[in-house]
């Protein structure tokens, strides 16, 4: 009968274990690794550094462009330079709003995300600002296509104002989900609008959709895009660690 007890006893303790472990926070593991990992600093340097040494290539070739046949205009060569780039956790660092959903223990809303971006305190991924002034100072026009709402884009504005971002005076640059009718979560329409006018340099960003549609497809089908546009990733396309979150949760 001890036996048995022993057991039973050990199979609560176990149970009580990995109860402990459902209730830890879902990001909490990637959040200290992107707030405390020199690697993640290293990681995000090491691709705006990278970026860098390509950009005078590309500035200079009339015919170096990042985007697809079908969103960039027909006389794409003749246009002035620009590079687009995403904001959240590719110019922006929001770990600060995991910590506090990790301390609160909730989940993500739309509502407290969006207070949060109305405090306008997200410092800048390493990296992200030194190149961004780089490619500035060459006269390289920088969009930041975000699907943040429209309606705290003025707070957004004010976080890269304030960080240093370069940010046209004579024309938008901050594209945000809804602030035309056609500009939904998917970002090809507004690639397609700054390609109207601009050649596309390079894209910067920390998920698929930054690059190319990929919403409600396979992990095969992202596979797949990652295989077929090798020859960009690192040369015109430009990926930036992000374990917390993403596109890639809806295809497992």
């Amino acid at each position: 009968m001890t036996k048995y007890i022993s057991i039973f006893l050990f199979s609560l303790l176990l149970l009580a274990c990995s109860s402990t472990k459902e209730l830890q926070h879902p990001t909490e593991s990637a959040t200290n690794w992107v707030q405390n990992a020199a690697e993640y600093d290293a990681l995000t340097t090491l691709v705006y550094r990278t970026a860098a040494d390509h950009l005078d290539l590309a500035y200079q070739d009339s015919y170096w462009t990042a985007l697809p046949r079908q969103e960039k205009s027909d006389s794409y060569q003749s246009l002035p330079a620009a590079v687009i780039m995403d904001v959240d956790e590719t110019v922006l660092d929001n770990s600060p709003f995991q910590v506090r959903m990790i301390k609160q223990n909730s989940s993500f809303s739309i509502e407290a995300w969006n207070r949060w971006v109305k405090e306008a305190t997200a410092k800048a991924v390493p990296g992200a600002l030194s190149f961004a002034r780089y490619a500035a100072k060459k006269g390289i026009t920088i969009f930041y296509i975000t699907n943040r709402e429209h309606k705290v884009e003025e707070a957004t504005r004010k976080n890269l104002n304030q960080l240093g971002f370069p940010l046209s005076k004579d024309t938008d640059v901050l594209l945000t989900q809804n602030e035309l009718k056609s500009w939904t979560d998917a970002k090809t329409n507004r690639r397609a609008y700054v390609a109207k006018h601009y050649r596309v340099l390079m894209l910067f960003g920390d998920d698929l959709n930054d690059f190319a549609p990929v919403k409600k497809i396979s992990k095969e089908q992202r596979n797949t895009l990652i295989e077929t546009n090798k020859d960009k990733w690192g040369n015109k396309w430009f990926i930036l660690p992000n374990p917390i979150y993403g596109s890639w949760e809806s295809a497992l």
